[in-house]
């Protein structure tokens, strides 16, 4: 008899004492012993056990020593054989136990062989072990065997045994039987009353109630128990299965890679997964990892260019059914070797199914690919054992399908349309209205999207003398590429006397001069299209005279942009600076703008132009959850110059970064009148409403370009500040938010302006405030608003 007892899970208090007993096995052979069952076939076989194990008292009234269960091992086989009947030995699973204390004595052949080749370090031990939890179950074991309150809180125990054999893991569920077994309270035992018995019911979770009412050792156990196991492999696989697809997350592949080998006992089956696009007829891996497909290896393939059989591309992917290959070698002598098969072959691949999976999102395939490295191992028999499974994968790639879906509309959401998170509950509101009066009306009209009283805020921090930067790269490129075709001229001018080449010379000349000495509207257009004309022709036929003039060609068409057919370098130099600096500027500011959402829920737009301009609206119809404060504008205005402030630490070190020196020139316009906005449908934006405040769309147009009063000199300055406004409170105003942002020593000195007056705008004033740029500017040490207004509030 083999004892096992597990050395891992720790001594468990219990309110029992536990004794091995055998007494109620003794009872039966006592009763087929007696004289009316003289003629019963058990009579005669039932006395000689009664006569044997009268010897050993200990194995009726019961004993703790543990030892002693190895001492009478042959009495106890002789006790247990009729409960282990030997036609079953090799089918069931099942072992005597001692409840409760994780030691088993007596087992069938095949759960012993299990355990063999589980392993030697391998230590039978429940899965799911609590301490507190099996205090309470032992309880409710007493309510139940002594008071009769039936309380049903079974809780299925698992154990986890390794097989050695195929490398995986089985997974068993017990069953247990106490039928040879009783329960006694001790003197000391409290009696439960049905009170009692009330209280426990809402009190679980109390362990120190259920222990006063059922002090440790304050019963006694006397007998045993049978356990026995069910392989329950697949159900947990298929549980575990639903639970990694509910998860998610980045390692779902080689979680339910796992899965699969274990329900397959498979140990080194591998899983991988790819989309089919039925749009445009070409696959590719829909995860980060690129190596997830194990028949595409990643990369974008075509359906139609022989990678895939017909067979395949018949039955998987027009008619969505499962297809299994269980011997490749076979199947790589019927496709004619195709890519489909050495990508196998590569990938020591023997077997494999493919299952497709239709998703919700544009009539896309998603394919799961189970294969082994060893033929027929998987095959159309034990392809049915995923019949259970596949539907939950199908659902998990819809939800994802749907998940995928719904972060592209959120991403259309956030960076194509208007809509903004502040003001998207109106719009709900709307379409709410709508298609509530549309089911009683047909003509229903969605309502028109209006923020009355709203106070706007502008700013922008604007690339300064972009224009002629961009003419400068244009004139330099142009430059660069007549002075290479004079130079491939020339060159033909030694090997062949041509007049017509010193022709083309002087009129390429002639461009270069013009070049040179400025460049005017319709110059580039003309210039490409005499070299393309006239030019290019030439160097066709020069390239064949000689290797060194082919040479020559060759070095001067390397030097133009493949997509354009020119010199692209400096304008590329600058069309690159200028796009990491708006990026730079855009990120910042829009990464700066969820803090100051948290302060209160106001409009915001943003726009990339050479440099970032963007807008904000802030008002109590914005919102339909907070009630609005004058103070929360005035917190707004602080924050917008803060965050000017920082947006010119953030270009003015961005400058090391880029291959052109570009400086921003940032700008604030102050308007104290509320306003209305309205979402214009046909524009699907927000627009000013009202023929008042298009004063104020006018001067935002206009402004940057503005000069100050009496002179020409731009009001927008690299290193400058400026802030626009109109009434002198606003001007106050400022002036507190500029003095406290110089006692941090970032804003310098302050100059008071007057502005020309701009077509249909008079009146304008500015503040112009220099910036003092921090040394070692970090974007990331940046203050919060929070942390700004306690700064303010001390």
């Amino acid at each position: 008899m083999k004892i096992i007892e597990s050395n891992s899970v720790p001594e468990v208090e219990l309110p029992l004492q536990l004794k091995v007993s055998f007494k109620k096995v003794f009872c039966l052979f006592e009763k087929y012993a007696q004289e009316e069952f003289i003629n019963h076939p058990f009579h005669s076989s039932a006395s000689k056990m009664v006569e044997l194990l009268e010897e050993y008292p200990e194995l009726r009234e019961g004993f703790s020593d543990h030892n002693l269960l190895e001492k009478y091992k042959e009495q106890i086989d002789l006790l247990l054989d009729p409960l282990f009947p030997e036609p079953l030995l090799l089918n069931e699973i099942k072992a005597a136990t001692i409840p409760f204390s994780f030691t088993s004595f007596k087992f069938t052949d095949r759960f012993e062989n299990i355990l063999a080749n589980a392993g030697e370090d391998y230590e039978l031990k429940v899965r799911n072990f609590e301490d507190d939890s099996m205090y309470i179950l032992v309880c409710t074991f007493i309510l139940g065997f002594v008071y009769g309150f039936k309380v049903d809180l079974r809780r299925p125990f698992y154990f986890d045994i390794p097989d050695k054999t195929s490398g995986t893991m089985k997974y068993y569920r017990t069953n247990f039987n106490a039928d040879f077994s009783e329960i006694t309270p001790t003197k000391t035992a409290p009696k439960i009353t049905e009170e009692d018995f009330k209280e426990l019911l809402n009190n679980f979770e109390n362990i120190e109630l259920w222990k006063k009412k059922f002090p440790p050792n304050s019963y006694i156990f006397k007998g045993f128990g049978l356990i026995s196991l069910f392989d329950v492999t697949s159900e947990e696989m298929l549980s575990s299965i639903k639970a990694n697809l509910l998860a998610g997350g980045e390692n779902l592949i080689p979680k339910l890679q796992s899965n699969l080998r274990d329900f397959y006992s498979i140990k080194d089956l591998k899983l991988g997964y790819s989309i089919f696009n039925n749009i445009n007829s070409k696959f590719y891996d829909n995860t980060i990892n690129k190596t997830n497909s194990l028949i595409l290896k990643g990369t974008k393939l075509k359906c139609d260019s022989g990678y895939f059989c017909e067979a395949i591309i018949e039955k998987v992917f027009k008619n969505h059914k499962t297809f299994i290959i269980s011997d490749v070698k076979k199947y790589g002598e019927i496709a004619n070797n195709n890519g489909f098969y050495e990508n196998l072959l590569n990938a020591n691949l023997q077997s494999i199914i493919l299952i497709p999976i239709e998703t919700s999102n544009n009539g896309s395939l998603a394919l799961l690919e189970i294969a082994s490295p060893r033929a027929y191992e998987l095959n159309s028999v034990n392809v049915n054992k995923l019949k259970d499974i596949i539907p939950v994968f199908e659902a998990a790639v819809k939800r994802t399908s749907e998940e995928r879906q719904n972060v592209l509309e959120a991403t259309i959401q956030e960076n194509y349309t208007s809509i903004h998170n502040s003001v998207k509950w109106k719009f709900y509101e709307a379409a709410e209205k709508y298609h509530t009066e549309h089911q009683t009306n047909e003509n229903a009209k969605l309502d028109e999207i209006i923020f009355s009283d709203v106070y706007p805020l502008f700013g922008q921090s604007d690339i300064k003398g972009s224009s002629n930067a961009r003419n400068e790269a244009i004139k330099e490129d142009l430059t660069t590429q007549l002075t290479l075709a004079i130079t491939v001229l020339e060159d033909a001018c030694k090997s062949e006397k041509l007049p017509i080449y010193n022709e083309l010379m002087f009129r390429v000349s002639s461009y270069l001069n013009d070049v040179e000495h400025g460049l005017s509207a319709g110059d580039e257009v003309s210039i490409l299209d005499f070299l393309n004309r006239e030019i290019y022709p030439v160097f066709n036929h020069i390239k064949k005279i000689s290797n060194t003039l082919s040479q020559k060609v060759s070095v001067y068409m390397n030097r133009l942009d493949k997509n354009l057919n020119v010199v692209y370098e400096k304008r590329k130099e600058y069309e690159n600076s200028v796009t990491l600096l708006n990026d730079k500027l855009a990120k910042f500011l829009d990464d700066k703008q969820k803090q100051a959402q948290e302060m209160f829920p106001h409009y915001f737009e943003r726009y990339k132009t050479d440099g970032v301009e963007y807008n904000m609206y802030i008002g109590q119809s914005i919102t339909n959850n907070k009630n609005f404060d004058s103070l929360y504008l005035y917190n707004l205005r602080l924050w917008q110059l803060k965050i000017t402030y920082e947006m010119e630490n953030v270009a003015f070190y961005e400058r090391k970064n880029m291959q052109h020196d570009l400086r921003v020139a940032s700008l604030i316009l102050v308007h104290s009148n509320p306003m209305a906005i309205k979402f214009r449908m046909d524009e699907k934006q927000f627009d000013v409403d009202g023929a008042y405040n298009i004063r104020y769309e006018i001067i935002k147009k206009r402004i940057d370009k503005a000069h100050i009063k009496g002179t020409k000199k731009r009001l927008t300055v690299p290193g400058k500040i400026a802030i626009v406004y109109s009434q002198d409170r606003d001007a106050i105003e400022y002036l507190k938010y500029i003095n406290f942002l110089q006692s941090k020593n970032q804003l310098g000195t302050i100059e008071f302006l007057e502005l020309e007056d701009l077509q249909g705008v008079t009146g304008l004033k500015a503040l112009r405030v220099e910036v003092i740029y921090q040394k070692d500017f970090d974007e990331r040490k940046t203050i919060t608003f929070k942390e700004l207004i306690k700064e303010i509030e001390s």
